[in-house]
């Protein structure tokens, strides 16, 4: 067939003005409220994620329901636009977080963070994976219909992940990145985004098939064979892509995102998630050295400031607060926010006493590894378009999101204002003040 006859024919004019139109407001909305959210001392995600939610079935649906179904009309092709924005926001979000992961810090706190970070994993990931199993009798089938391991394994991965930018950011923003507490905040974090984006694929190779068992195992072996090129290769690989680019920031901007999105589509193809391969990506891309973070300085501007807040915002969409109004559904809530946080700040509480860490500085790290932020959505996001959550439990971990996001501040500070400074940390923010600024 010849390729003019087989390509699909242009957007229609009227299909491209909504389209034009949902970008538009949502960012816009999303802006406003996250600088609004940020004046509160809250993570601009929590204003971002509001901006959907306003625009969505819980506000704008109710209160003019005509004007909101022209605007974010039922039909699929034109909620795919949205979400294809809103997919390319998050993969590069994802990978800009693999390229900021610090891998000396890794190397330097590994076995004390490591051991904060799987007790801080295990605990929460074995309490979510009992309440899956509970859940579903409560909410009458709220799981759309997935398979039960499915959905308890889904809910275990959501309650132990933390949100390694919103931990980075809030520790920034109240000037504890250079105390040993933030250092091991921030390498505990590292290790739980990796689990977390290792485990979601794992879950989500399984939501595709029909045994369970048959398809754990074939995920692992793609799981292994990904990590065995990375290894073996993938360093080498990211270093001379990028030294095609050059000196030019602007080719380094534009081959770091063709790289990100390529290894998207490589896990995605392999029946893994797309994140994961992201932000294997990023990890790969901070493997070759400083100057790829600086270079890609702009591509963060970009993303953080526009295409994230579209992909927050969107999610926001999806979330019907009126279904918390049904009493079944608000105790499922009250349940999971409840496991969310006990299970987080118990695990990383013990991790941290193991490690022969004071009482307040295990509840400084109970509290900043609690928020969960970025990654909690997009792992909400992840189940409802596999089909594992429907609106009801998608709303619900969402919402997870924000308490936490919101608690780690207050909680951080209160606690870190008993932990005494050391010389140590002295000298770090002496270092840090006086480099000169690269970015």
């Amino acid at each position: 067939m010849p390729l003019a006859t087989a390509t699909a024919p242009p957007i229609e004019a009227h299909h491209l003005l909504v389209f034009l139109l949902q970008v538009g407001v949502l960012l816009t909305l999303a802006i406003a409220l996250g600088r609004l959210a940020a004046r509160f001392g809250l993570p601009p995600v929590v204003g971002e994620l509001t901006a959907g939610i306003l625009v969505g079935p819980t506000l704008f649906g109710r209160v003019a329901p005509d004007a909101a179904h022209w605007l974010f009309p039922a039909d699929p092709s034109q909620a795919h636009l949205l979400d294809a924005v809103g997919q390319v926001g998050v993969l590069l979000l994802v990978g800009l977080t693999g390229i900021e992961m610090d891998l000396g810090l890794v190397r330097r706190r590994g076995v004390t963070a490591l051991r904060i970070s799987l007790a801080g994993l295990v605990i929460p990931f074995v309490a979510g994976v009992g309440l899956g199993y509970v859940l579903p009798d409560l909410l009458g089938g709220g799981r759309a219909g997935a398979d039960t391991d499915v959905f308890a394994l889904f809910l275990g991965v959501a309650m132990c992940v933390s949100a390694l930018p919103v931990i980075a950011k809030t520790l920034m923003d109240m000037n504890l990145l250079h105390r040993n507490i933030g250092q091991l905040t921030l390498t505990a974090g590292t290790v739980d985004d990796a689990f977390g984006w290792v485990m979601l694929s794992v879950v989500s190779a399984m939501a595709a098939g029909s045994s369970a068992g048959h398809d754990a195992v074939l995920a692992v072996s793609r799981l292994l064979l990904v990590l065995v090129v990375a290894v073996l290769i993938g360093r080498p690989l990211a270093r001379l892509v990028l030294r095609t680019a050059g000196d030019s920031p602007e080719r380094t901007i534009a081959v770091a995102a063709a790289m990100i999105l390529l290894a998207g589509a490589a896990t995605q193809a392999l029946k893994l998630e797309a994140v994961f391969g992201a932000f294997l990506c990023g990890l790969l891309i901070a493997g070759t050295g400083r100057f790829a973070r600086t270079r890609t300085a702009s591509l963060r501007t970009v993303v953080l400031g526009c295409l994230a807040p579209i992909f927050f915002a969107t999610a926001g969409l999806r979330i019907d607060l009126g279904a918390l109004r049904h009493p079944k559904i608000a105790l499922a809530g009250v349940l999971i926010l409840v496991v969310a946080i006990v299970g987080k700040f118990a695990g990383a509480y013990l991790g941290a006493r193991l490690s022969r860490l004071n009482r307040w500085e295990a509840l400084a790290l109970g509290a900043g590894m609690n928020a969960r932020g970025v990654i909690e959505v997009i792992v909400a996001t992840v189940g409802l378009r596999l089909g594992v959550l429907d609106s009801a439990t998608y709303t619900i971990i969402v919402l997870v999101a924000v308490v936490t996001s919101v608690m780690a501040p207050p909680l951080l500070r209160m606690a870190m204002d008993r932990v005494e400074h050391t010389a140590e940390e002295q000298l770090r923010l002496e270092n840090r003040t006086t480099e000169p600024a690269t970015e």
